[in-house]
This record gives C-alpha cells, sequence and structure tokens, in this order.
C-alpha cells in the first residue's frame, strides 16, 4: 500500500522547473500526505530541514504559511495561496513570499501507484534560472520528493511478520477501533484480560498507553509511539512494553524479545467490508531478532485471538 523507490526525472526549460515522480502508493493516501500539516511538516524541504506550520488552509483562496528552518541554523518564511484544490487529482497555488512563482502539482493515478508532477512556474527565465542558481531549487525540489518517498516506503521485508483480516464492518469504525479508549476497552488484548488503562495521544509522536490485567498475575504495560496517523487509511507506530509512566521496559517473561518493534496497519475498504493488514519488523540485535522470527507461530495464535475478540465487538457496534 505504501511508498516509493521509484525513478525520478526533471524537466527545465524557459521559465519553469518541473519534477516528476512515481510513489508506490495509491493516489488518495499520496494527496493526503501533501495536504494534511501534521504530515507535510515531516517531509516538506530538502535534506536537512525542519518545519513548522502555522497554517495550512487546504482550499482556493486559503493559505499555507511555514518557516523553513535550514540545517545552518536560518529559518525561511513562507506563504503561499491556494488558486485551485482539486481533490485527489490537483493543487494549483502562489509563492507570494521571497521568489515569485506559480505551483501546479498533479497526482495522476497509476493503480496501486501515483504519479507526481510539481511545475513551477516563474514570471521570467532570469528568474527561474536566479532561484536554481541561488537556492538550489531543482536539486532541492528532488530532495524533498524523495524525503516523499522515503516517508512513503514500505517496511523491509526481511524478519516480517504479516497477518490480515477481513472484517464485516466499514473502515471509518474499524479504525476508530483502534484508535478511541472507548473502542479498546472491549476487544484490545489476549482473550480475558481485562484494559485497565487506555490514554492515546493520536499524531505523529504521540503515544498510547496501555495496561493490561490477566486473569492470574501482574499487570502487563504496553505502547505504541505513532510516526504515522492517516485517517481512517493507515497507522504506522513502534511497540514496546513499557511501565506505568510510558518508560520502555523489556518483554516481563523474556529478556531476549526486541526492546521494540515497528507495526504499519493498513485499513482498505470493499463493499462495506475492511480488509485489515498488520506488518511488524523487529529491531535489535540478532538475538532479539532471532527470539521475535521463533516466535512468529505465538504471534499469529496472539493477534488471531486478539481479532477475534475485535470482530465480536464490531458486529456488535455496527
Amino acid at each position: 500500500m505504501t511508498a516509493s523507490n521509484a525513478v525520478s526525472s526533471d524537466a527545465a526549460s524557459g521559465r519553469e522547473i518541473v519534477a516528476t515522480r512515481l510513489f508506490d502508493a495509491p493516489r488518495r493516501l499520496v494527496w493526503r500526505m501533501w495536504t494534511d500539516a501534521e504530515h507535510v511538516a515531516q517531509w516538506w524541504g530538502p535534506n536537512g530541514f525542519r518545519n513548522t506550520i502555522h497554517e495550512m488552509d487546504v482550499r482556493p483562496g486559503g493559505a499555507w504559511r511555514l518557516v523553513m528552518h535550514g540545517p545552518d541554523g536560518t529559518d525561511y518564511t513562507n506563504k503561499f495561496i491556494y488558486l485551485e484544490v482539486v481533490e485527489p487529482s490537483r493543487l494549483v497555488y502562489d509563492h507570494v513570499t521571497g521568489p515569485l512563482f506559480r505551483a501546479t502539482v498533479t497526482f495522476t493515478d497509476r493503480g496501486e501507484k501515483t504519479e507526481v508532477t510539481v511545475r513551477m512556474e516563474f514570471d521570467s527565465a532570469e528568474l527561474r534560472n536566479r532561484v536554481a542558481a541561488e537556492f538550489g531549487a531543482v536539486e532541492g525540489l528532488h530532495q524533498s520528493l524523495g524525503r516523499l518517498a522515503d516517508k512513503l516506503a514500505p517496511m523491509p521485508k526481511d524478519g516480517e511478520f504479516v497477518i490480515t483480516r477481513v472484517f464485516d464492518a466499514p473502515r471509518e469504525l474499524v479504525f476508530r477501533s483502534w484508535t478511541e479508549c472507548n473502542h479498546l476497552k472491549h476487544w484490545w488484548g489476549p482473550k480475558d484480560y481485562v484494559l485497565t488503562r487506555c490514554q492515546i495521544d493520536l499524531r505523529p509522536g504521540g503515544v498510547f498507553l496501555y495496561c493490561l490485567r490477566p486473569p492470574e498475575g501482574a499487570d502487563v504495560w504496553g505502547k505504541f509511539v505513532y510516526r504515522e496517523v492517516i485517517r481512517p487509511e493507515r497507522l504506522v507506530f513502534v511497540n514496546s512494553f513499557s511501565d506505568e509512566n510510558g518508560g520502555t521496559t523489556r518483554h516481563p517473561l523474556s529478556d531476549t524479545w526486541p526492546l521494540e518493534w515497528d507495526n504499519v496497519i493498513t485499513f482498505a475498504e470493499s463493499d462495506r467490508k475492511t480488509t485489515l493488514t498488520l506488518r511488524a519488523v523487529p529491531s535489535g540485535s540478532e538475538i532479539e531478532i532471532d527470539t521475535f522470527d521463533r516466535s512468529r507461530h505465538l504471534l499469529a495464535q496472539g493477534y488471531g485471538g486478539t481479532f477475534d475478540q475485535l470482530d465480536a465487538y464490531l458486529e456488535k457496534a455496527k
């Protein structure tokens, strides 16, 4: 469902700078990465840049205001005004601070892939060439698209654990069931475990901290640290065991279980049913990765039982 190791090329002539890149991700996902402020802030600009977005009003006449923080500490204030917003196929906006130009971004559906073309048009060839020379605009545009490709890139398949389940429920409900405590308390965790604490900050960098109480024995604490939240299509997070304060801890029963493992969950809807795919990849030492690999059957059993509980809950919640 995600990301990109696609070919890039650029064409520049006369008054324009043009770049095209093919992303290995569906068009609506790429559109959302381009129009949601929380996601744009993570990839916009050349390598090493950070962003503070003060406003992103994606509608004709709306403003997009941000400060780009260069790796040398220099801040660059930018303001754009949207002229056209045709979801999910076309954006047109004017850059109205510093060098003036009009940008047209097109999103072309290529099946499960998306071709993005960015066309920056200047008032004159002289201005275009000065911006290219002084600001490195051509290379900067390619690096920016490369950063977006990295954000969309699929997780490595080596060592990957994958489980898929089709739920007879609409995608929005399934997504909310993964991200709202009033839903999670009815199904999250192994059979007969009770969710006694649930705290969710649903944003990139936010944390889902939870406590599960088994029928016998000590409470089990865990957490997700979200990297991407694309409602209702995709969640990316780092999973680990934790203490009650959210500190990362070892598996309570295994010193060689990975301290952290990366997860991607995708939600695809068809005919009011939702296909959920969870992918998990461990990080850590060779011993930790080997422990994870040898526990695949236990992971399958554990997630299978948890998904059974989610299935039963969704049947009641529809």
